[in-house]
């Protein structure tokens, strides 16, 4: 069959698009744009597509010819710089279904979120179901997947805060957060398989859930298990704490950043993901491999251990960089920019160029933390700071070799800086 993928490099799309491929599909991945991401993986081409613009039929029907299937993957957490629910949830997905209804795509699934229909808590689950019931409407051989929290060898979103939060010797309870019926990628991905053949059913909304119902302590701690780490020490969080670590996630996404944790999250938490899995079972003949058994047939890994420490770690390094750079260019312009127009004095700048090459440094500083903290600037940001501290390294080392032998070494802390601005661009990857 030729499928149109869409969402093809999330957490979900891309372990079902390596996965078609190898059943002998035609995969069409369409993402926002093409990345190293999109590079990994095996499709036989690429639709690139901003869901954001994607609200009109018309527009979709250049990329259903010669279609056979439609998968939607695409979703988005919460609203913020890179993402706007009401469109990827309701107003593109609508548009699409009547498209498919033009183009005489009869196939299409589209995965939803466990929960949706019993209530909406968020815009995410009011857009969900929204798109859901669009879905529905049309005549078309559609199923709707409502999975729970999906959880694979990969790692993203909750599930790789899972993994963090294994790390961390004392974990903090959620006494809010309600029980989860954890669901495997494998089996999702091979539900969306079974559903592609040709006699398989259709107009039905299947809720994919595991078959434990798991506080979400005991995941964590099944996770710290396969970690091979001791049980970590429970301690009940203050209420204000966490709702400033999701009040931090919102500020942090408004930067263009997609941490987990945010009010969203928060609330979609307190309903839990529980649902009924047996008509997903006779609709697939699927049993569902409980969280125990799926970490057991896959002893944890050195680089699964790196991963689950690193993953909290990630923001603070990348925060305390941006903050670095910040704060380096404000003490230039401030309290500190006698001393730094003196020194440009005497490497032979000149009392008219002295003053200017200061700002203009404290500015360049200050721009360059800025843009690390914007995500859509990080990357580059990060580069320019490796081109400044070796224009530094350079500069000081021909106007005043002299700082070599300061005590306080400001030329030598130039090398711990560079290695830390090379570990952020090497842990910077989402996905």
């Amino acid at each position: 069959m030729r499928i149109l993928l869409i969402g093809a490099t999330g957490f979900i799309g891309s372990a079902l698009a390596s996965r078609l491929v190898t059943e002998g599909h035609e995969v069409i991945g369409a993402v926002r744009r093409i990345d190293a991401a999109a590079r990994r993986l095996p499709v036989s081409r690429w639709a690139t597509l901003d869901l954001r613009r994607m609200i009109a039929p018309e527009v979709w029907l250049p990329h259903l010819n010669g279609v056979d299937a439609v998968v939607n993957c695409a979703g988005a957490l919460q609203d913020n710089l890179r993402d706007a629910t009401e469109a990827v949830h309701e107003s593109a997905p609508a548009a699409l279904w009547k498209a498919c209804e033009q183009a005489k795509v009869r196939r299409v699934i589209h995965f939803s979120a466990m929960g949706v229909d019993r209530g909406a808590l968020t815009r995410f689950s009011f857009t969900k179901e929204r798109g859901d019931a669009a879905l529905a409407a049309r005549d078309l051989d559609w199923v709707i997947l409502r999975p729970s929290v999906v959880v694979g060898r990969p790692a993203y979103g909750g599930s790789a805060l899972f993994r963090a939060l294994a790390a961390l010797p004392v974990l903090p309870s959620n006494p809010e957060a309600g029980p989860l019926d954890i669901v495997q990628l494998d089996d999702v991905v091979e539900t969306v398989v079974r559903l592609l053949e040709p006699e398989a059913p259709a107009r039905m909304k299947l809720e994919l859930a595991g078959p434990e119902r798991l506080s979400f302590e005991e995941v964590v701690g099944a996770y710290r298990r396969w970690l091979g780490w001791k049980p970590a020490m429970i301690v009940r969080a203050p209420a204000v704490l966490m709702r400033l670590a999701y009040w931090t996630g919102d500020l942090i996404a408004k930067l263009g950043w997609r941490p987990p944790i945010r009010t969203t999250a928060r609330l979609e938490i307190v309903r839990g993901a529980v649902g009924d899995p047996g008509a997903w079972k006779r609709a697939t003949g699927i049993q569902a491999t409980a969280l125990s058994s799926a970490l057991a047939a896959e002893p944890a890994s050195v680089q699964e251990r790196w991963f689950a420490r690193l993953y909290l770690l990630k923001p603070l390094a990348i925060g305390v960089f941006a903050l670095f750079w910040i704060l380096t260019g404000i003490i230039s312009l401030g309290p500190g920019f006698d001393q730094a127009e003196w020194l440009m004095e005497i490497a032979g700048a000149g009392p008219s160029l002295s003053p200017l090459s200061v700002i203009g440094g404290g500015i360049a500083d200050i721009l360059v933390g800025l843009a690390i903290l914007y995500r859509p600037t990080t990357r580059p940001a990060l580069l320019a700071a490796i081109g400044l501290s070796i224009f530094y390294v350079v500069a000081g080392t021909l106007l005043l070799p002299e700082l070599w032998r300061d005590p306080l070494g400001p030329m030598m802390k130039i090398w711990p800086i560079l290695a830390f601005n090379l570990l952020c661009l090497a842990i910077l990857d989402e996905r």
